[in-house]
């Protein structure tokens, strides 16, 4: 488990907060739905939060597109 500073769990919880809303618009679903989606494939921990300092260095859109693609992707290998 990743041991944060209060800083840095509160830069990641508000990057993931802001990806998943851009993500949710992209998609056309709400935010909620998003999160539970997200959530269920524990790609808020595994994407959003791991790869954060990648992530964070690109643009909102390109943060958007990429977790909205992760997402349909890891779902699709689900079924």
């Amino acid at each position: 488990m990743t041991t944060y500073t209060r800083t840095q769990a509160y830069e990641r919880i508000h990057f993931a907060t802001m990806a998943l809303e851009s993500g949710a618009r992209l998609l056309g679903i709400s935010p909620q739905a998003m999160y539970r989606r997200l959530k269920k494939q524990d790609l808020i921990h595994r994407r959003l939060f791991l790869h954060y300092d990648l992530l964070h260095t690109q643009s909102l859109n390109y943060v958007a597109e990429d977790i909205a693609e992760t997402l349909q992707n890891w779902e699709e290998e689900q079924q």
